[in-house]
């Protein structure tokens, strides 16, 4: 499973990630940046430079996972979307099950 999160900046991007990782609820979160985001917010038309994190975990920590983004996050509505990884390398996604647990 890969969750994508938008962060505001960087910094915040690295501290919600390494949490993520270190209480084991992702076995590895990508931070990428320069992402440019523009969406309809409380009834007007925003734009925004975010990071994404793509988190790969195991599909049942997924949620757990979404309310640790939610209470560590600065946004009043966080971006949480789960993807589902239907196919990869097997020895990747061993690592991604053993590390996430």
């Amino acid at each position: 499973m890969a969750l994508l999160v938008t962060a505001p900046d960087e910094d915040t991007g690295r501290r919600i990630a390494r949490a993520l990782v270190e209480e084991r609820l992702a076995a590895c979160v990508n931070v990428l940046p320069g992402v440019r985001s523009i969406y309809r917010w409380k009834g007007a038309v925003e734009e925004a430079s975010e990071v994404m994190l793509v988190a790969k975990t195991r599909a049942e920590r997924a949620g757990a996972l979404a309310a640790r983004v939610r209470a560590l996050h600065p946004y009043e509505l966080p971006e949480v979307v789960a993807l589902p990884v239907t196919d990869g390398s097997r020895a990747y996604l061993r690592w991604v099950i053993a590390e996430s647990r």
